[in-house]
Parts: C-alpha cells; structure tokens; sequence
C-alpha cells in the first residue's frame, strides 16, 4: 500500500480511457471539472464536454435528455450538490426512465476536510439506494475504481459512483478481478468478519493486522458495490464467523452497515455491530483528524471488533 492516489483522480483517467474506445460517451460537469477531474476529459474531447455551470438539477435533467437519445453519459458534481440537491431530478429524470446516465460524486464523505458539514455527504449511499435500478458503486482505490468505472460504462441503467477527494492507499494489483455486484475478500478469517466500503478499506486492513497480532483471525471483505450486494459474501461471513463489523465512512443509518443487516436478518442471523458516522454533521478539519475524532481509524474499526468477544 505504498502509492496513494485520490479516487477522483481515478476517474479522471479513466474517462479518458473510455472516450478514446468509444465515441458514445459524453461528460458533463457543473463548473467543478478541476475538482472533479473531468477536466482531463475535456482537455482531450472538448467537442464531447459540456460544463452545465452551477445548476446542478439541470445538468442531470440535461443528461437524461443525451442519454435517452442514445449517449453514455458521465455527469459530476460534489456528491453533497448530486444525491442532495439534485435528488428529485436523479429519482425521476435518470432513475424512473432508467437512463444510461453514471452519476459520478466526488468529494463524499469526511475527508473532503475543511469545506465542513455544509460539503460532506454522509447520506448519499442511503438516498442512491432507495431509487430503484439504480447501482451503487464506492471503490476503494485507484485499481478498481478505474475498473469499477469502465463496467458500469459497460452496463446499461443508472449509477451512482462514489469518489473522494483525498489520496488513498492502492490496495489491488492491476490483474485483480473486480466486477460489479461482487465483493473482493483482502483477507480470510474464521474468527469475526470486517466488511468495509470506499476508503476506509485500507483501514479495514490495518485493523485486521493489528488484530492478528493479538491472535484474533479476521476475515476482511470490500463490499465496493452496495446495490445489488453480494448477499453470497454476507451470508457466508454470518455463517462462517462470530460477528460482523461494518465499516464505512457514511452515516450509520441507510448505508452499508444497514444493508448488511437486512440480509442478516432475512437469511443469516448473526452479530452486528456499525463503524460509521453516527447520527450527526461532520465539521471542519483536515481528513486524518476528522477520523479520528468520528471513530473511523483502523484503531477504532479493532476495537469494534474486540466488543464482539
């Protein structure tokens, strides 16, 4: 993990990746291309890029339309203007007709930092995943946020891509198979499982190490795709393992740890116990205080494990 790289950088790449293999995809951002990397897309197809300004509503409404009339479309803002203020337009314009359209949000969650709780979504999983046939994507990386990024480019039907703003450690290998719908398991272990999401992934890890340390074997699982889960994934950790820790830079309520739950309580009861942000705002702070001071260091994620004794 000695590289680390921002999953919106991810993105910026990738597009360019993608619109030099096909010529159907368009991207549209509002006025945020130098924060959202869309710019790296533009600056090589300016004829298939087009800024929609501060209106975030009308950017999607405007990506339905492209797609509809048969575009792959790429629309970016900060995911607090995109889940949030953009909803109704996602929900009726892009999820009801089941427009071709990636909703890619970056900057989600705590680590966008010191623009405060008016700019970290920490509800945006929970309100993607409420539309229906709308796919939920929060990669952990570099690797298979590239990857994650080019399959839903591959698919037909909204998504909703979750990006961040800070650098994160590279977990996978280019060769590593990374496919929507299907967890990746970093490590196995027959004492408790941790299934992560998005960033805190890489502290997923950490904490699995520390743990092992201790004696305690933990299996480690990045659920990258929320809707539709792995439910395989889950049921096995339930089964196989004491306990479930859910781990996820999101609020507790809607998100990955509620996902968990539900398919526990349908087909595999077992032990949960939620590593998230509990019912409150963030504030303002640099990325690496803001987790500490929300409890979603690897230090916090172990001892959330150690409870379940």
């Amino acid at each position: 993990m000695a590289d680390k790289i921002a999953t919106r950088q991810s993105y910026g790449r990738a597009l360019v990746e993608l619109g030099a293999l096909r010529q159907d995809i368009v991207v549209l951002d509002a006025d945020l291309s130098g924060s959202t990397m869309t710019k790296e897309f533009a600056k090589v197809y300016p004829e298939r890029f087009f800024n929609a300004g501060i209106a975030e509503a009308n950017m999607y409404g405007m990506a339905a339309g492209l797609a509809i009339s048969g575009k792959t479309v790429f629309a970016s803002t900060f995911a607090i203007f995109a889940a949030g203020r953009a909803f109704e337009i996602i929900r009726n314009s892009i999820g009801y007709t089941g427009a071709n359209v990636k909703i890619c949000a970056t900057h989600a969650g705590l680590t966008v930092g010191e623009d405060g709780a008016s700019h970290q979504a920490i509800e945006d999983l929970a309100l993607m995943r409420t539309i229906p046939g709308m796919t939920v994507l929060n990669p952990a990386d570099d690797v298979s946020a590239r990857k994650l990024l080019k399959a839903a480019a591959d698919m037909q039907g909204p998504v909703y891509v979750r990006l961040g703003r800070a650098a994160v450690p590279v977990i996978y290998e280019e060769e590593t198979d990374v496919q929507i719908g299907k967890a990746l398991t970093l490590r196995q272990g027959k004492d408790y499982t941790i299934i992560a999401t998005g960033i805190l992934v890489s502290q997923a890890a950490d904490a699995a190490e520390q743990l092992a340390g201790e004696g305690i074997d933990v299996r480690v699982i990045d659920m990258h795709t929320l809707k539709p889960m792995d439910e395989e994934a889950v049921i096995k950790a339930a089964q196989e393992t004491k306990g479930i820790v859910t781990v996820e830079e999101h609020s507790v309520i809607g998100g990955l740890g509620a996902a968990v739950a539900q398919i526990c309580c349908a087909k595999a009861p077992a032990k949960v116990s939620f590593v998230g942000i509990q019912d409150t705002f963030g504030e303002s702070g640099k990325p690496d205080e803001l987790l500490e001071k929300y409890g979603l260091t690897a230090a916090h994620i172990a001892d959330a494990v150690r409870a379940m004794k």
